[in-house]
């Protein structure tokens, strides 16, 4: 009764009133304030973070309350920074805001599913075969059967099972297929460990035992910049975002900081009101704009071009009419562009062939250890020298391989020259490729002849053979290449910035569109910046340059200006590279417990780009030849085929990886070798050689040579990063598709060399799909069994990210609700099941693996001269040499539980280490042994335990130098004896820091430095990379151990990138053959496909949230000009069609002026499961980004053996580009949601 007088009276009630009756004091009852005061109570807070992908790395506060997930909120206690830095904090965003919302809504995994067509026919089996491996066979080895669950892949029908029958369907399946096929054709997926470390470990640690092969992520994402690895022979290493505070110049190309680097905008912002002039780059007007003094809008795909003429600038003002000193004395000392190319003779011109090598010279300037892969200059009294530093030091030979300026024979000190101009012998024409008069007709050309001749200043030398040659420096070569004429009357030269000659700001503005004003005065400010500050002028870049197909040259483009100016490596400048969250900071430490390197070495490892194009069949339906990639001045009667040839040749000669490796189960061949009393190394080369064993790539459609088991975990591969996901789901799941065009066969395309050819394509390859995730995903969709995994709450893990220096945790705030588990805890039961259920069918067995050539190992000296294939003739197959390392591995299947739950005896009997470098371990293991106490029993009796992730972390934190002072001091000691200087001194402070799990849940702490990484963590220093190489004279892990700007490997020489050129986008012909064919009476036209990242998810993840969706449009949208929209007769929100021969998509249409005329953007990513209705073209639900991309390898990228040109697991290889796409857009005229009986893919849960 008071409380509703109290509310009666409220209407009436006046009180005194103050502040000129702004204000009014009352007297009322407040009991409804006690639900907002309940709602905020909380029994506990626990710090967790958010394994997404998105390089924010953030600490977050999660608040439970009655053992439930309230909600959560940023944490404040990062380590300060020093005094003259903002600190790291605020870090978070909307969408990390709202992960709590996950774990208790309808999209949680709850329960363990399995399709019910395959329960069914499961629980069949097994009361016909009490032996789960002769259950499974009965199954997948009746086609009918094996059809019938594949095709109802994506249709819906999971039914609730048990973990005790997922694990045993699961072990019986891959002990199925081991012992029939081979382990290699067990596989996972999973990306980006950083964000999650031992989630990702779990699974690769159990593949890796049974000799399952792990796929790499970062070259798939197309997150990989190959030029990285090509300049400085390292995957990726940047600055952390607050080192973009030290700058005082920063240009955003393709970067859009404030909407995909959330947490680290602050920064960006803070530096402005310093003074620093920030300038973006992007085709739209993205949200970085807002924040930049200037915007330039070059035409998408395009960037290299105006990199190119930003550098003409910089090398005409600052390095030739006025040089500045900072500028020479750096690319003197930490480029290659002293070093002498030799110049091979033409049809009238001369053309820049591989550097010259100590051994190409009489006595070999004094060198005998690896004297092929020195490089030579010219010092400045005229002698030639081979410089410290080049990786010929780095092998063999203790104490030179550093960035000493010495004479590599002599020690005595050196001044490199430059240029040859001024005390040449003769004056050469020298031919240089041009590509910027092709291209599709989307894109603008200036035609110029393809083959540029440009004067240079060249020597003429004795060779050690007798002979002559010409020779010419990368600084001459460089200076020819960008068009500058320096006294030469050299036609091909510009006079000035007008003349529309490769590659001034003239010639740029007809390519870009960007007026040549704008380009001369960036380039300018930007040099003269850099100039005056030491190299404190910063480029932030992201995957706008990076998702291109010729990436590699937009990249180096802009790397080039970056060294020109003496940027990389100091504080405040550089390239800042942000796409995934590539950073595994405790790499060396992780490594062994994610490929059971403890147990069993080597792991399989394979680049999921060849992987995917090969067993999609993608390669069935190329468009582009490698003829039309070719320089004009290649032999192209050296490079026939399809691009799947060049991938064959490449595995075949050492270069990349394989899976399946070999025709043959690779459990065979130690027992027939021995039956032939031969090795197992002498049998295998003596069988491919006869043929009777071949690679499994060349046969990859015969029925064994193909995927069998594949897990995906920590991954959406089929609704977010599969490029080409029609062709997925046709040829590796079998079930229904919307592809659109012919294969090769049908539309008589050119057929592979080295592939056989099959007229029908196989479908279905995949026999079990699993997959682990939280929420129902597309991929969930397409699997056979889906796992529900714990929530970023419910378990514990570590998280780092390359944004800033800290390593911090995932922590168990609650129980896994339901029956979900932690990764850690689902692969140990699996792995305890498979040991189970191999008995009788795997034992002990000698498992051969095929390794390629590695980068960081002394075979990356395997073939320095010229390409020669054994296959061919052309020389003979040794392994590690001429072809891939064959190697043995026993593997004891029944034991598998327990080396999972155990760190094995290859940490003390080998020891640990990275990147070339290697220490002992003992006194870890020793540490280990107590804190996660040892084996009583067993085949593991006496090791370390590894029952909980808890276990596993401790593992990598003892392991790692990043993490462990005492290792760290041991890793730069082991440095030291390669360079000869000593480096210990950049963590002797820290040598008795050991940091645990327990010290990271209590506060984020701030890593050691470690000689993994190019950076320092220090006090007095951000972290930016490349810094150890400038300060610590430490090489680049390269040719010429300089940042190498000249690629001299034949293929980069024919392939025409040996110097950077602009090559405007391909042409994936991809739309003329479907445009039209099946017209709904609108308006059609093509448009250029982009895929930018998102606003209101991490790739698909926070797509699916309530709050995300109710902040946002919601559902799928395609952004498109207002031109564009008129002409198609679109309006904003109309429901369009989005088509090529490679599928459809439907969506709303943005329309905007932001979006330039020309180009459609639809934001990565957006998958089926929410707001799609059916396509007019396909007829099935929708489509998703990726049903109009298809993958086109680029061979380049297959390189390896060949110093920094050679592989490792997601440092270089393939990459899945996918923007120069074309798609076909139109308004949609019946808007079909499929919703009717039969059409309905839930319905096919009552089936």
């Amino acid at each position: 009764m008071s409380k509703f007088l109290d509310r009666f009276r409220y209407f009436k009630q006046k009180g005194e009133t103050f502040a000129d009756g702004h204000g009014q004091l009352l007297e009322t009852n407040r009991d409804w304030e006690d639900g907002y005061r309940q709602r905020w109570q909380h029994d506990k807070i626990v710090r967790s973070t958010h394994g997404v992908n998105c390089t924010g790395s953030c600490s977050w506060k999660i608040y439970v309350k009655n053992g439930l997930v309230t909600w959560e909120t940023q944490q404040t206690d990062y380590p300060r920074t020093r005094p003259d830095m903002p600190n790291h904090e605020p870090r978070g965003c909307p969408r990390g805001a709202s992960y709590s919302w996950y774990l208790y809504s309808a999209n949680r995994l709850k329960y363990p599913l399995m399709r019910k067509r395959l329960m069914k026919m499961w629980r069949e089996a097994k009361k016909l075969h009490r032996d789960p491996v002769e259950a499974w066979a009965s199954i997948i080895e009746d086609a009918d059967k094996a059809k019938s669950f594949k095709q109802a892949r994506g249709r819906g029908g999971f039914v609730r099972s048990s973990w005790q029958e997922v694990n045993e369907l699961i072990a019986a399946s891959n002990v199925y297929t081991v012992k029939t096929y081979g382990p290699d054709r067990v596989a996972g997926f999973s990306p980006i460990p950083a964000m999650s470390m031992v989630s990702y470990a779990s699974g690769a640690r159990y593949l890796s035992l049974i000799g399952g092969t792990c796929l790499s992520f970062y070259d798939w994402y197309c997150d990989l910049p190959p030029a990285s690895p090509q300049t400085w022979g390292e995957q990726t290493d940047v600055p952390e975002s607050a080192d973009w505070y030290n700058s005082s110049y920063i240009i955003a190309w393709g970067s859009n900081v404030p909407q995909t680097r959330t947490p680290d905008a602050h920064f960006f912002t803070e530096v402005r009101y310093k003074g620093t002039k920030t300038v973006a780059v992007t085709p739209d007007y993205a949200e970085i704009a807002k924040l930049c003094d200037l915007w330039l809008a070059p035409k998408q795909g395009t960037d290299a071009a105006m990199a190119l003429a930003m550098g003409h600038v910089m090398l005409r003002e600052f390095h030739l009419d006025n040089p500045r000193q900072y500028f020479t004395d750096y690319v003197r000392r930490y480029t290659d562009m002293p070093m002498l190319v030799m110049l091979e003779e033409r049809d009238g011109y001369y053309a820049a062939g591989r550097m010259l090598r100590a051994a190409d010279l009489v006595d070999s300037l004094g060198q005998e250890n690896n004297p092929e892969w020195k490089t030579v200059a010219i010092n400045s009294n005229g002698e030639m020298v081979a410089p410290n530093g080049s990786i010929g030091f780095r092998w063999g030979e203790k104490g030179k391989w550093n960035l000493e300026q010495r004479d590599g024979t002599t020690g005595a000190e050196t001044e490199l020259q430059l240029s040859l101009l001024g005390s040449q012998d003769e004056i050469a024409d020298v031919g240089f490729p041009y590509f910027g008069g092709e291209g599709s007709e989307y894109f603008n050309h200036v035609a110029l002849d393809n083959v540029l001749l440009h004067k240079l200043p060249v020597k003429r030398l004795q060779l050690a053979d007798g002979s002559t040659a010409l020779v010419t420096t990368v600084y001459d070569l460089t200076m020819a290449n960008y068009g500058l004429e320096r006294g030469l009357n050299d036609e091909n030269c510009a006079a000035s910035y007008d003349d529309t000659k490769a590659y001034t700001p003239a010639w740029a503005e007809q390519i870009t569109g960007v007026p040549r004003a704008q380009i001369i005065r960036i380039a300018r400010e930007f040099a003269d910046n850099a100039d005056k500050t030491h190299g404190r002028s910063m480029i932030i870049v992201g995957a706008g340059l990076n998702h291109w197909y010729h990436l590699d040259m937009n990249y180096r483009g802009l790397i080039n200006m970056l060294v020109f100016c003496g940027c990389v490596g100091q504080s405040g400048g550089g390239w800042a590279h942000y796409v995934g969250q590539e950073k595994l900071r405790p790499q060396t430490g992780w490594q062994p417990l994610a490929f059971a390197l403890d147990w069993q070495r080597p792991a399989r490892h394979m680049n999921s780009t060849s992987y995917f194009y090969n067993h999609s069949s993608q390669w069935r339906y190329e468009t582009v030849t490698a003829e039309e990639l070719l320089s004009p001045m290649a032999d192209k009667s050296r490079y026939s085929g399809h691009l799947i040839d060049f991938n064959v040749r490449a595995e075949r000669m050492g270069w990349l990886p394989s899976a399946p490796q070999l025709g043959t189960n690779p459990l065979y061949i130690a027992r027939e070798a021995e039956k032939a009393g031969m090795t197992t190394v002498d049998y295998t080369v003596k069988s491919l050689k006869e043929g009777s064993i071949r690679f499994a790539a060349e046969q990859p459609e015969n029925g064994k040579n193909h995927p069998r088991n594949l897990f995906i975990w920590r991954s959406n591969l089929l609704g977010s990063s599969g490029k080409g996901h029609e062709y997925m789901l046709k040829y590796l799941l079998g079930t229904e598709h919307g592809i659109q065009g012919l294969d090769l066969g049908k539309q008589g395309g050119v057929k592979p060399e080295e592939v056989e050819w099959r007229d029908n394509g196989l479908d279905g390859k995949l026999d079990l799909v699993v997959t682990l995730d939280f929420r129902l995903s597309s991929t969930c969709l397409y699997s056979d069994i889906v796992l529900p995994t714990a929530t970023w709450y419910e378990k514990d893990d570590m998280n780092t990210s390359d944004m800033h220096p800290f390593i911090h945790p995932l922590s168990a705030a609650v129980d896994p609700a339901w029956e979900s588990k932690s990764d850690w805890e689902i692969y140990k039961g699996i792995a305890k099941k498979f040991s189970e259920v191999c008995v009788g069918h795997l034992g002990k067995e000698t498992d051969v693996v095929t390794l390629p050539i590695q980068h960081d190992s002394a075979a990356e000296l395997a073939q320095p001269l010229d390409v020669k294939d054994w296959k061919k003739g052309e020389c003979d197959l040794i392994p590690g040499k001429t072809a891939p390392h064959i190697m043995t591995v026993e593997r004891d299947y029944p034991a598998t539980y327990e080396r999972f739950t155990s760190i094995g005896p290859l940490m003390e009997k080998i020891g640990n280490g990275g990147k070339g470098i290697a220490w002992n371990t003992q006194s870890e293991m020793d540490l280990l042994r107590k804190l996660n106490y040892t084996k009583a029993d067993g085949p593991a009796k006496g090791q370390p335990m590894l029952n909980t992730a808890i276990d596993a972390a401790e593992m990598i934190l003892t392991l790692a130098p990043e993490t462990n002072g005492q290792v760290a001091v041991k890793a730069w000691a082991a440095l030291s004896e390669f360079t000869g200087r000593d480096h210990t001194h950049l963590a002797t402070n820290k040598e008795e820091e050991k940091i645990r799990f327990r010290d990271i849940q209590a506060q984020p702490r701030k890593i050691i430095s470690s000689p993994t990484w190019s950076g320092l963590e220090d006090e007095h220093v951000s972290y930016n990379a490349g810094y150890t190489n400038v300060h610590e004279l430490i090489p680049w892990r390269t040719l010429s151990g300089r940042q190498q700007l000249y690629q001299d490997h034949q293929w980069m020489r024919d392939f025409g990138e040996s110097l950077l050129v602009y090559r405007p986008p391909i042409d994936t012909r991809s739309v003329k053959a479907v445009m039209g064919r099946k017209s709904n009476g609108n308006p059609e036209k093509a448009l250029n496909f982009l895929t930018p990242h998102q606003k209101w998810g991490i790739h698909s993840t926070y797509s699916d949230n309530l709050l995300m969706l109710t902040l946002s449009r919601g559902g799928p949208i395609v952004w498109m000009s207002e031109t564009d929209a008129k002409d198609l007769g679109i309006e904003d929100n109309d429901w369009i069609e989005v088509f090529n021969s490679n599928g459809a998509l439907t969506a709303r249409a943005v329309v905007s002026q932001r979006v330039p005329t020309g180009m459609t953007m639809m934001y990565h990513a957006q998958e089926r499961i929410v707001n799609l209705p059916g396509s007019e073209i396909t007829q099935q639900r929708g489509g998703i980004h990726n049903s109009v991309t298809r993958i086109t390898p680029k061979p380049t990228h297959m390189i390896g053996g060949y110093a920094q040109l050679a592989y490792g697991f997601n440092y270089y290889g393939t990459v899945g580009s996918n923007r120069d796409e074309f798609v076909v857009v139109r308004k949609m005229k019946n808007i079909n949601w499929l919703d009717g009986e039969g059409n309905d893919q839930v319905q096919e849960s009552v089936k």
